[in-house]
């Protein structure tokens, strides 16, 4: 699995994988939301070279093994959305 910086993310379609309560109060804009939890059975909506991304980043390392395992390219935003936020990245609402 490949870890990623919020800058190197660039043009990579980014999949927030936080719960719908987390992703209400902020999160990276442009990003696609699919809880972690539907990530199986909407597998067809995520992006092949996804950028997937939680709050701090364990939740998406956890996706992206699932995403590999399946054949898929993805990779894991170190830090989630602290790091994205902290880094000045383009964010709806607040990170909590």
């Amino acid at each position: 699995m490949r870890d990623v910086t919020p800058a190197e993310v660039q043009d990579r379609p980014l999949v927030d994988v936080r719960e719908p309560h987390e992703w209400q109060l902020g999160h990276a804009e442009g990003a696609l939301h699919i809880p972690m939890g539907e990530i199986v059975e909407r597998l067809d909506e995520v992006p092949d070279g996804a950028a997937v991304i939680c709050r701090s980043g364990a939740r998406s390392a956890q996706v992206v093994a699932y995403l590999e395992q399946q054949g898929r390219d993805a990779v894991n935003v170190a830090g989630g959305t602290l790091a994205w936020a902290a880094d000045g990245r383009p964010m709806t609402g607040t990170v909590v």
